[in-house]
């Protein structure tokens, strides 16, 4: 039995996942409350094992809130604002939902608490990394370059070569973006367009089928609209 604490301040939503919570067995709820203050205190007396949390508060925010947690319980976000994703899961929260939360939606969130609380060691996306490496190796006219993972920012396609823009360069390599795509470890890069794939740890903005990073835009196309969404809404990939 999983014991779990809501925190929205919306009621008609704190009384869809009240509803939610009830129909499954193996869920406890200890309270439902409006303010992120009274959790606190009710975190502060007793375990909780999940946490379901609104982001959009007038008292303190979702984010604000976790920050101030010293012992997290299993934390699914929830939200009408898919922007605030990302930043999410900088603090390890198992899921992302967005409103309005379907029974099913909910039914698998509480899956992957189920599944972190079997295998504590594996992260968010459950999928493997394609590559072990914390870099690749490509050729740049007659030479290879070393490119750390973390100092890509994105890939861009240029028919039959790739431009890999980096934190401090653009190294242009003739490959195809799907062989690239291939080396990139998949909890960390995500095609976002035919002639994109972009560093999940360098997006600072996601607005109207578009993806800031630094200076640049980039569109989110048709095709990889929906694998996107998936992405930030914390489903695997």
């Amino acid at each position: 039995m999983l014991t779990c604490l809501i925190v929205e301040d919306e009621l008609l939503a704190r009384n869809l996942l009240t509803e939610y919570v009830s129909k499954i067995s193996d869920l406890r709820l200890v309270e439902a409350c409006s303010s992120p203050l009274v959790a606190l205190e009710i975190l502060r007396k007793q375990h909780i094992d999940i946490l379901f949390l609104d982001i959009q508060m007038p008292e303190l925010t979702g984010i604000s809130f976790l920050k101030v947690l010293q012992n997290k319980p299993y934390v699914i976000l929830t939200t009408a604002y898919s922007q605030y994703a990302l930043e999410g899961y900088e603090h390890d929260v198992v899921d992302y939902l967005l409103k309005p939360i379907t029974f099913e939606r909910f039914l698998r969130a509480v899956d992957k608490v189920n599944q972190r609380i079997q295998s504590p060691s594996k992260s968010v996306s459950e999928t493997p990394q394609k590559s072990a490496a914390d870099f690749v190796f490509v050729k740049d006219g007659t030479k290879l370059v070393k490119i750390q993972l973390g100092d890509i920012l994105y890939v861009e396609g240029l028919k039959d070569y790739v431009a890999i823009h980096t934190k401090s360069q653009k190294v242009v390599t003739l490959q195809r973006m799907k062989s690239l795509e291939d080396q990139l470890p998949s909890d960390r890069f995500i095609r976002i367009h035919h002639s994109f794939i972009v560093a999940v740890h360098a997006i600072d903005a996601v607005h109207k089928g578009e993806v800031k990073i630094g200076t640049a835009m980039l569109p989110v196309s048709e095709s990889y609209r929906k694998s996107f969404r998936e992405f930030i809404e914390g489903k695997q990939i």
